[in-house]
C-alpha cells in the first residue's frame, strides 16, 4: 500500500514552481525515466547518507553507497510524466545493511506534474519512521519518507540500469478441486520486462506436471496443474524455471482439504 505522505518539501516545491508550469504545459513532458533516476539516486544518497550519519554508521558516503536506480511506469504506458505508478528499483552497498535476495529495493514514488515527488522507501532496509539515532534518543527517519525535485533540463541520455522483476508464489497453502487438481497463484513484481516460464508441482512423491507461465511485471496469475493430487499428500512443493527474472526457491505450501 502507498503511503500517505505527511510532509511536504515547501523550500523544494516553491524552487520548482516555475520550471514545473513548463513540465506540465509543455508538448513533450520533461519528466523522463533517465531525469527521474538521476534525481531519485541523488535525493536518497542524501536522506541514506543522513540516516547513517545518526545511527553512527561510519564511511557511509554517495560514493561509497554506489547507488543504482531503475524506475518504472508500469507496463504497456509511456515512461514519461506524472503519476502515482512510478516504481523506483534501487541498490546501494551498506555493510551494515545487507541486500534481500531480489538485490535490489522497491521505492515506491508519486511524481507530480511539476516534476517533484515524494518517495516511500522500504522499511525494511531503511527502517521506520521514527529511529534510535547513536546517542540514544528517538529521531526522525529522513530515509523513510522523502521529497525531490528533477531538473526538467537535466541530461536526458539512458543510465543503462535495469533490475529483472522478482517472481513470487503468494499462496501458504493449496485446496484440490473437486477433480483433484490443485493451483498456485504467482506475482511477477516490477522490474525490466515481464516474468515467462515453466513451474512444476510434486504432492507426496508424485509430479503433478508442469505449466508454463508467461505474466506482465505487476501482474498475478493462477496455473492449474494436469495431474490429481494423491490420496493422502499433505504438501506440495512448486519449483519455478524462468528466463531472467528473480526466482523463489523451490517452496512447499500446504494441503487443505
Amino acid at each position: 500500500m502507498r503511503r500517505i505522505i505527511t510532509t511536504f518539501a515547501v523550500v523544494l516545491l516553491l524552487a520548482c514552481g516555475l520550471a514545473g508550469v513548463a513540465i506540465a504545459t509543455g508538448g513533450g513532458s520533461a519528466i523522463t525515466r533517465p531525469r527521474l533516476e538521476d534525481a531519485v539516486t541523488a535525493a536518497f544518497d542524501n536522506v541514506y547518507t543522513r540516516e547513517a550519519a545518526l545511527l553512527g554508521h561510519q564511511g557511509v558516503t554517495p560514493a561509497s553507497m554506489g547507488t543504482k536506480t531503475y524506475c518504472d511506469k508500469g507496463p504497456g504506458i509511456p515512461q514519461s510524466g506524472p503519476g502515482t505508478t512510478w516504481n523506483c528499483l534501487a541498490k546501494w552497498t551498506d555493510p551494515s545493511v545487507p541486500m534481500p535476495s531480489a538485490g535490489y529495493g522497491k521505492l515506491e514514488v508519486t511524481v507530480h506534474t511539476n516534476g517533484c515527488f515524494t518517495v516511500g522507501a522500504p522499511s525494511s532496509l531503511v527502517g521506520y519512521q521514527t529511529i534510535t539515532d547513536a546517542s540514544g534518543r528517538t529521531v526522525p527517519n529522513p530515509a523513510y519518507e522523502f521529497d525531490g525535485c528533477l531538473d526538467p533540463n537535466g541530461d536526458n541520455t539512458p543510465n543503462g540500469v535495469v533490475f529483472p522483476p522478482e517472481l513470487k508464489i503468494t499462496n501458504t497453502t493449496v485446496t484440490p478441486d473437486a477433480s483433484g487438481h490443485v493451483t498456485v497463484a504467482l506475482l511477477c513484481a516490477p522490474g525490466h520486462g515481464g516474468c515467462s516460464g515453466v513451474v512444476t508441482a510434486v504432492a507426496g512423491g508424485t509430479s503433478l506436471g508442469s505449466v508454463p507461465f508467461d505474466v506482465t511485471e505487476t501482474a498475478t496469475a493462477q496455473m492449474t496443474f494436469p495431474g490429481v493430487l494423491p490420496a493422502g499428500a499433505t504438501d506440495v512443493t512448486y519449483t519455478v524455471r524462468g528466463k531472467d527474472e528473480v526466482l523463489p526457491s523451490p517452496t512447499d505450501v500446504t494441503v487443505q482439504r
